[in-house]
């Protein structure tokens, strides 16, 4: 077994983590574009899907006011690793709903991601947010299936896409670069807004929602370079 599958060595690591992130959220002046994007979603109260690319899920904790925005939580992998994640995300207030829409040749996996959607769809009927990576959990990195534009036909819900970026910050050698912050530097926050009609075929739409969420990501990059 791997050292972070053991659940002592998870949950220690979460807490580490999540008091890191803690620390570098506090200490980066984040600059802000497109924000009335997101203040309009507090404002009307209502439903939102968030979306992001993977490599930035130890940044996007970042995004969002707890203290003005709706009650969220955060759809996360069923795989072993993502249990770590979930631990460490909730401890910021995002507490997980696990499930992949991933791996459709595994009929467990795939039982979990439709329960995964019934749940997420639940959750936003009661005018919660979700979050979600949709190229995850394994990628590959920036290709979006179908399941981010089901979500958001199926629920009504606008779909926020989001990315941050930071500089110093420290990428992985992992399958997505995933970027992970460090303390006292400059970080930017940027949104962007899509929505879907109940009557429009989610394969239409993901083409130009990848197009936009990797432009969102490069622009996030850009104001920090």
């Amino acid at each position: 077994m791997r050292p972070i599958r053991i659940p002592v060595v998870q949950a220690t690591l979460s807490r580490l983590m999540a008091g890191w992130m803690r620390l570098c959220f506090a200490t980066i002046r984040w600059r802000h574009e497109n924000h009335e994007l997101v203040e309009a979603v507090w404002a009307e109260g209502g439903p939102a899907i968030i979306a992001f690319w993977h490599s930035r899920i130890g940044l996007a904790p970042a995004a969002w006011d707890h203290d003005r925005g709706q009650p969220i939580r955060a759809l996360i992998s069923l795989s072993p690793d993502g249990q770590f994640i979930a631990d460490a995300v909730a401890r910021l207030g995002f507490p997980a709903i696990r499930g992949s829409s991933q791996k459709k040749e595994n009929p467990q996996k795939a039982k979990g991601g439709s329960q995964a959607l019934r749940d997420a769809l639940k959750w936003l009927k009661s005018g919660g947010a979700v979050t979600l990576t949709p190229d995850g959990p394994r990628g590959p990195a920036r290709q979006m299936g179908e399941g981010l534009a089901v979500m958001a036909r199926m629920s009504g819900a606008p779909v926020l896409l989001l990315s941050l970026s930071c500089r110093p910050a420290i990428r992985l050698n992992s399958w997505d670069k995933a970027m992970l912050p460090l303390p006292f530097g400059r970080g930017a926050i940027v949104w962007d807004r899509v929505e879907i009609g109940r009557d429009v075929d989610p394969s239409t739409v993901i083409d130009e929602w990848t197009r936009r969420l990797t432009a969102v990501e490069a622009r996030a990059d850009a104001l920090v370079a």
